[in-house]
């Protein structure tokens, strides 16, 4: 009796400590701010423990809540085109500072609406966390399609690095008819091949004890297909964070399935390059994204 009573009061203690967890706002210049869900609302938590926290960087760790920050395209400009914006951050932080926000208010002044997004981290092994939340933000542009004013056929998808896996993880795991329509995907991590990978990342969406057969199946150049969306690359050739190499199995793959698809690999830059203005070629790889854009139907 005593044993139970006492499992009791351990499992009640452990939900009113998730539940008194504490989450944290961000400075942004975002027409509107929308929270989706946090762990006790969606459809799976990913357990973190500790209190969110954001640091001088703006970047988000601990993440227990989905936010969407969203910045609509100026309607003498608008484009009628929407980018959901996954930030890197090795699946350990959210750099929503760096390559949220920045990219967002730049394609904004382009004409193009976007939705930053505070994901909630996969926390080592919760591997459907982030993704149903990189979903949720699709469906949602495309559910405000006429609020937001963009056409729901238009809706695309931004990742770098650990957000680029994220990006291409929904451009590969959702079903068909939810998918994004294009995908933007900044030095991603692709691949789980040693060598090839950034292990931080692996680590963290599958845990450390993840098997062979798992990082086969969320390296995504084995889940692409034929429908998986029209999908640009932007590259550095001296990045020793997540070598080139991964993205350039994911581009065989699309090419290999008949994928519209293009790469580029810029001769410098290291890694994590987008909200970096000494990036020596920001220019560049700017026209090449609109350009490339334009190209779409």
């Amino acid at each position: 009796m005593r044993r139970a009573i006492f499992s009791l009061l351990l499992a009640t203690f452990a939900i009113t400590t998730a539940s008194a967890q504490k989450t944290v706002d961000v400075p942004n210049n975002a027409d509107k701010v929308v929270k989706i869900w946090d762990n006790s609302t969606a459809p799976h938590s990913n357990e973190e423990s500790k209190d969110e926290s954001l640091d001088k960087n703006n970047f988000f760790r601990n993440t227990s809540e989905t936010v969407l920050y969203i910045y609509k395209a100026d309607k003498q400009k608008n484009r009628g085109r929407c980018v959901v914006v996954l930030a890197g951050g090795g699946y350990g932080a959210v750099c929503i500072g760096q390559e949220g926000f920045p990219f967002a208010e730049w394609l904004k002044e382009e004409g193009i609406t976007c939705i930053a997004v505070k994901y909630r981290l996969p926390n080592y092994g919760h591997k459907e966390v982030p993704l149903e939340d990189a979903q949720a933000a699709l469906r949602y542009a495309r559910e405000h399609a006429k609020e937001l004013d963009i056409d729901p056929t238009k809706v695309g998808i931004m990742g770098c690095s650990a957000g680029g896996h994220l990006a291409a993880y929904t451009s590969t795991f959702t079903p068909d008819e939810q998918k994004p329509n294009f995908s933007i995907l900044f030095y991603p991590v692709i691949t789980g091949t040693t060598w090839q990978t950034h292990m931080g990342t692996f680590n963290r969406l599958l845990g450390k004890e993840r098997t062979p057969e798992m990082t086969e199946r969320y390296s995504l150049e084995n889940q692409v297909t034929s429908t998986t969306p029209p999908t640009i690359l932007l590259l550095s050739d001296d990045d020793l964070v997540v070598p080139p190499i991964s993205s350039i199995r994911y581009y065989e793959e699309l090419k290999n399935h008949g994928v519209k698809a293009s790469m580029y690999i810029f001769p410098s830059g290291g890694h994590g390059w987008v909200g970096r203005k000494d990036f020596k070629y920001e220019q560049e790889y700017k026209h090449l994204l609109l350009d490339w854009l334009s190209t779409l139907n």
